[in-house]
């Protein structure tokens, strides 16, 4: 049984690949923030009790601005494969906690990797690491981006990703280690939190459609991003993870559509025929540095790892519109 440790497995992606890789037959060990409140809602259904015998799903706390954390529970689970799905993720926030997000986002992956150094050093067990790379190290960069594309981020975030990237980059030629970048672009789902553009916008659907909420309000509404579907994006993970020869992927749909289309396309799919009574823009939600348009160029995982994305934008929307409608008692 191959073990996997997996970091921000709360998260949207952290959920859908403990799904995958138990379906696969691994023991899964998550990390996740210590928090005073439960945080576990995306992965309820696979809580297995700790008392009973043969299970093969395990909770640690643990934090990336901690390198002992990371460094004891890998020499203690011995794991085959470390995904680190951790970050402080959110752009927005990124430049309001800049320092906060270099030190999770860019200098906790290099913790992990130093740490699967030395424990290849003593042990002589390789370990393999994926790390989830962002579309936003590209920035300003011209689309469409493929993985030689020049990095140009617009944000803290999208800064410390490009760090991390060449940290991992680094290790992997200096060290030979098994360690490979997921440049993924955006993907979402009824799992995405309700910070997020796309969720922000089919739960503001769902409650105006209840008679809950009137108005929603959004920043650059001309923002074009390449949306994808979550569940298949960690299905390539796990394929980047399973080749001979460690690389970096991008990952995403190579279509792109406007916060405008989401919004457009939401509103439609809850059977409203004009969005625009419904929004207001507030420039308080405008970033200092927006990135205006990532279009992925996916040829080399459909070539090598026979990876696409099956899920289009119009289906995409309607599945977390319709999540949200049955949510809030909407799905009339």
């Amino acid at each position: 049984m191959k073990k996997a440790i997996i970091t921000g497995i709360t998260g949207q992606d952290g959920s859908y690949l403990a799904e995958l890789l138990l379906e696969k037959g691994y023991e899964v060990h998550g990390v996740m923030r210590r928090a005073s409140s439960f945080n576990t809602k995306r992965i309820d259904h696979l809580y297995q009790d700790p008392h009973v015998a043969n299970r093969t799903l395990f909770l640690h706390f643990g934090d990336l601005a901690d390198a002992n954390t990371i460094r004891k529970l890998i020499y203690q689970v011995k794991p085959d494969e470390i995904y680190n799905l951790g970050a402080q993720s959110h752009v927005k926030v990124s430049f309001d906690m800049p320092e906060y997000t270099a030190n999770v986002t860019g200098i906790g992956p290099l913790r992990i990797i130093e740490a699967v150094k030395d424990f290849r050093e003593e042990t002589g067990q390789l370990v393999r690491v994926y790390q989830a790379s962002s579309s936003e190290m590209f920035g300003s960069s011209l689309p469409p981006q493929c993985e030689t594309t020049i990095f140009h981020p617009r944000s803290p975030y999208g800064a410390a990703k490009a760090f991390a990237f060449y940290a991992v980059q680094n290790y992997r030629e200096a060290y030979k280690l098994f360690a490979v970048n997921g440049i993924l672009f955006n993907h979402e789902s009824p799992r995405r939190g309700g910070t997020f553009v796309t969720k922000k916008i089919t739960t503001a659907v769902a409650r105006i459609k209840d008679g809950t909420e009137k108005k929603l309000y959004l920043g650059n509404l001309a923002a074009r991003r390449d949306w994808g579907y979550a569940p298949e994006y960690v299905e390539a993970m796990w394929l980047m993870m399973q080749q001979e020869k460690p690389e970096d992927y991008v990952i995403g749909t190579g279509e792109s559509h406007s916060v405008e289309e989401f919004v457009a396309a939401a509103f439609k799919h809850a059977g409203f025929d004009d969005w625009h009574p419904y929004v207001e823009v507030d420039p308080g939600y405008y970033r200092p540095a927006d990135v205006e348009t990532l279009i992925a160029d996916p040829r080399k995982a459909e070539q090598q790892l026979g990876w696409k994305a099956r899920t289009r934008f119009n289906d995409l929307v309607r599945i977390m519109v319709e999540s949200d409608l049955k949510e809030y008692g909407s799905s009339k």
